[in-house]
């Protein structure tokens, strides 16, 4: 089901993304956010290229006329919604001007979006919720496709909640870290062509196809773990954020080309149910950790049980085994003390060998057998888990190909957890078999007693 050509989209969201530095994940969701009819609040510090983002949005949407105002305790109005028709009062009518205005606008930048008062505000509610404005005695249809706001911070104001409800999607917009400062002195004025611009009938043919688009099991078992964890966590999130919520993903389902909603979908949670910047980390981290289970993992048990063989196989190599030895081990220091000789250097070459090799104890074929045969009981358990991660990582990759809309960074996160993972196992493994093949080269002595030896403690190790 491919209601718009995902090649299109992403040259339209590359021309988008230009030159604004890490802001991936804001440019997605404006236009994902516009394309479902959808309003977007970016909240962060002044400097933050937030306005530059709504210019750009504006411009990906063919014919769209686009309207912008700072608002603050002192706007009126008439800033906003026309002046007054004195055409229209004349004959005892209380009507305005709107064209040019926010009424006919197709995408709106508002900034400070809360600092506007209750007369702006409360036209304001209509005018997002239902894309109506009353005029005069009656009430027009607008052409508004979405409205981009802008704040320092979140209202705490009881009286602004209604209105910051109407915008589902809240993105924080941060400085660029300094991982991209340098690129930030070196950018340049963006050159880049802009893509072809969205035209009224895609932006209708997006809507019916969305309309087709499924709930998918998947997804909807997520939305149920959800709703029970923001339960816990005290974050409300009302019916009509819900209903909201899905039909933007079914937006984002229906122009990557798939017939349902799945649970990768839920990594836009973290901008919807949030109330404020501060729930963004932690409900991220419940996308990423408990739903889709990409969480790095250091293989602990597999460590302990890796350094208890290596200790235990220290022991066995240096433990002394002839009667003389401690007399030989005397002769093997004084040679090696006196190496600097021609007669010193003479005299190791010819003790060492002999010397080191007295050192060494022997042991029974059964204890070398047992030894090996408990390092691979823990090299099957590691191995086994190796290929589960690899796994996991090579079905994830497939399930992020063609996502349009996942950033890219969160992408490679995801994907980052378990090959974190698949190399930590790795490199434990490659040691257990070193170890294995260690306790194999042990000295063996076939007239020893044939008993086993104790096992080699694993504190903490997996069954």
């Amino acid at each position: 089901m491919t209601c718009l050509d995902s090649a299109r989209l992403g040259a339209l969201l590359e021309s988008l993304e230009a030159g604004l530095l890490e802001r991936q994940t804001a440019v997605r969701l404006a236009l994902l956010a516009a394309l479902a009819g959808e309003h977007v609040l970016l909240i962060g510090p002044p400097g933050t290229a937030k306005s530059e983002l709504a210019r750009r949005l504006h411009r990906a949407f063919d014919g769209a006329r686009y309207f912008e105002r700072l608002l603050t305790r002192f706007s009126t109005p008439e800033e906003l919604f026309g002046p007054l028709s004195l055409k229209a009062l004349e004959d005892d009518r209380y009507e305005r001007l709107t064209d040019g205005f926010l009424p006919t606008a197709g995408i709106a930048f508002l900034d400070e979006v809360f600092k506007a008062n209750s007369a702006i505000l409360n036209a304001l509610l209509t005018l997002l919720n239902e894309r109506e404005f009353d005029n005069g005695s009656g009430r027009e249809r607008t052409p508004l496709v979405s409205v981009v706001g802008a704040s320092n911070e979140v209202p705490d104001d009881e009286a602004l909640q209604a209105f910051f409800d109407r915008f589902l999607l809240r993105v924080p917009v941060q400085p660029v870290t300094d991982a991209a400062f340098s690129a930030l002195l070196q950018l340049q004025p963006a050159t880049a062509a802009a893509a072809q611009p969205l035209t009224a009938t895609e932006r209708a043919a997006v809507a019916g196809a969305a309309a087709q688009v499924r709930l998918g099991p998947e997804a909807e078992a997520a939305c149920h773990a959800l709703r029970a964890w923001l339960r816990a966590q005290e974050l409300p999130l009302s019916d009509r954020r819900w209903r909201q919520w899905i039909g933007l993903l079914r937006v984002a389902a229906a122009t990557e080309g798939r017939a349902e909603v799945d649970a990768l979908d839920l990594w836009t949670a973290p901008y919807v149910a949030s109330t404020g910047p501060q729930d963004v980390p932690r409900l991220a981290a419940w996308f990423e950790q408990e739903l889709i289970g990409a969480v790095p993992q250091d293989a602990p048990w597999l460590t302990r049980a890796v350094e208890a063989f290596e200790r235990q196989l220290e022991i066995e190599q240096s433990a002394p085994d002839d009667p003389d030895a401690a007399n030989a081990a005397g002769k093997l220091a004084l040679a090696r003390s006196i190496s600097g000789s021609e007669q010193g250097e003479q005299l190791l070459r010819m003790a060492s060998g002999t010397l080191e090799e007295k050192l060494r104890r022997r042991y029974s074929p059964v204890h070398v057998e047992a030894r090996v045969a408990q390092v691979d009981e823990v090299l099957a358990q590691a191995l086994e888990q190796h290929a589960l991660a690899a796994q996991q990582e090579q079905a994830l990759a497939r399930r992020l190909q063609g996502r349009l809309w996942l950033p890219p960074d969160l992408a490679q996160r995801l994907l980052g957890a378990h090959a974190h993972t698949c190399e930590v196992l790795a490199g434990l493994i490659a040691r257990l078999q070193h170890a294995r093949e260690e306790f194999s080269r042990l000295p063996v002595d076939v007239q020893l007693d044939a008993t086993a030896p104790a096992r080699v403690v694993l504190e903490g190790a997996a069954a």
